[in-house]
């Protein structure tokens, strides 16, 4: 174990000492935690996890390094990272390099040694908390009092802060990142063309939209109607992206008045805003769901699909306005997972059928999406 020390720091006033494997710093975020076993380096990359210090419930993290293959963007957008132990050995054929060392080379800090356990219990008993991860500072009243302070998410928009800055066609940032699986492939457009609303989207939905033979051209989450008209699209696709929707208003204003212009397909914070334009309400999670093994049940078919999710924030069932069904909901509290539109070509899932790390028992969605062009 590194002889550095570190410390977490809760807004409760709880605090954790164990080492740090990643880079010197100081962080403050929510704290969060994530059950997956596997897929560290797509929850490192995952722009959704803006502004939050991510706990690894799985106790050993960074078995298998890292690799170029398996990134969700071009480099990690978290606050910190918590793990009970990081392994001292990693193997694996497609690794490039070991856990820390990646971790520092994108100033990342984190720490391993403390209870885990412990600190997810806390958080589930009390719900997600702001924290203060530091290697720097290591007084606790500091800490707590940073912690404190520290701004959370709710009325925040962290998706300016990830959203690209200009459109760019996927088959060009495949170029630029030449070892992305199916760079190897050219654009097609046998099935149309896709507009994929980014405001922070993970890299395996548009490898998704373009396997199906879909030409995707990528522009900013803030895009007026008139600019995503004027790229000619089939459809438009809204991502994943980081914190609370309702500051997104002009992106939820722009998503009202394209409703019925073009089919819309939307995952995650797409799910909300599409659910908001609608006329409904979404609301913070007391801990979220964040994981790739949380039951979903598809209520047209009433088949359990295991599924990967990140979102701390839900569709308020009691706002959901006529024109919207529930089409998936969560087995585990009941929330809402999935809309569509009534009358409209329109509809959305609050979880993630790329998966990436994950299962795939989504990957319909996809095709449905297809099939409404």
């Amino acid at each position: 174990m590194d002889s550095r020390k570190a410390k977490l720091a809760l807004e409760d006033g709880t605090v954790f000492e164990g080492s740090s494997f990643g880079a010197e710093g100081e962080v403050d975020g929510e704290v969060c935690f994530n059950t997956s076993m596997t897929g560290y380096q797509e929850i490192l990359t995952d722009p959704s996890y803006r502004g939050q210090i991510v706990t690894m419930t799985y106790p050993l993290i960074g078995n298998y390094g890292v690799n170029e293959e398996d990134r969700e963007s071009a480099k990690p957008h978290l606050s910190g990272f918590i793990v009970r132990e990081n392994s001292l050995i990693y193997s694996n054929f497609r690794a490039s390099e070991d856990l820390p060392t990646y971790l520092e080379k994108w100033g990342v800090v984190a720490i391993e040694g403390i209870d885990t356990r412990a600190l997810v219990r806390r958080i589930r008993r009390e719900g997600a908390m702001k924290g203060v991860l530091s290697t720097v500072d290591l007084d606790n009243e500091s800490l707590v009092a940073k912690a404190q302070a520290s701004p959370g998410l709710v009325g925040r928009d962290l998706v300016q802060e990830v959203m690209p800055t200009e459109a760019v066609r996927w088959d060009q940032v495949l170029s630029e990142w030449s070892t992305l699986p199916g760079s190897e492939d050219t654009a097609s457009d046998s099935n149309g063309h896709i507009v994929a609303l980014d405001f922070g989207m993970k890299w395996n939905i548009p490898r998704h939209l373009a396997s199906r033979g879909f030409r995707v051209t990528v522009l900013p989450g803030s895009a007026s109607k008139e600019e995503i008209l004027a790229e000619k699209p089939d459809g438009i696709f809204l991502s994943n992206g980081p914190g609370d929707p309702e500051p997104l208003t002009q992106s939820i204003q722009t998503i009202r008045d394209l409703l019925g212009e073009k089919p819309i397909f939307g995952i995650c914070l797409g799910h909300q805003l599409l659910s908001l334009a609608c006329g409904a309400e979404t609301y913070k999670l007391k801990f979220g769901h964040r994981g790739a093994n949380q039951p979903v049940q598809n209520l047209e078919t009433s088949r359990v699909e295991i599924t990967s999710q990140n979102h701390g924030f839900a569709v308020s069932e009691e706002s959901l306005p006529g024109e919207l069904e529930v089409t998936h909901r969560n087995l585990n509290d009941g929330t809402i997972e999935g809309v569509r539109h009534r009358e409209l070509p329109a509809f959305s899932v609050q979880y993630h059928p790329e998966a990436s790390a994950g299962p795939h028992d989504s990957d319909y969605l996809f095709d449905r999406f297809a099939s409404l062009l």
